[in-house]
């Protein structure tokens, strides 16, 4: 059974740069690692993908699941780092799947 990957493409905003990605379904463990291998953000992700640190955080625009489905530690780390917004989101906690689709992904000053 030959089963297609989805295609995911996505706009990544930083420090004024459009970067546009075409990637596929779980091709990365996490939208961090995908950020990291894309882009060189120094101190970005301190803590490797556990939710603690909220150096990756990113600004999601267009996102097709409500921040109500974040996991409790995300919404702790947020709250703790004193941010909030319905976008606000860890990157680490975001899998790369259709929801990230057609997105525009702003990796924010608060983050690292």
């Amino acid at each position: 059974m030959n089963k297609e990957r989805k295609e995911i493409s996505f706009t990544i905003l930083n420090a004024g740069e459009e970067i546009h990605v075409k990637t596929y379904e779980h091709q990365y463990r996490n939208l961090m690692v995908l950020l990291n291998n894309n882009i060189y953000l120094e101190n970005f992700g301190e803590c490797g993908g556990q939710g603690r640190c909220a150096t990756c955080l990113v600004k999601v625009i267009g996102l097709k699941t409500e921040t109500s489905n974040m996991e409790r530690n995300e919404k702790n780390t947020i709250q703790k780092a004193g941010l909030s917004g319905t976008n606000t989101r860890l990157s680490c906690q975001l899998l790369v799947t259709d929801e990230l689709n057609g997105t525009s992904v702003h990796i924010t000053e608060e983050g690292y």
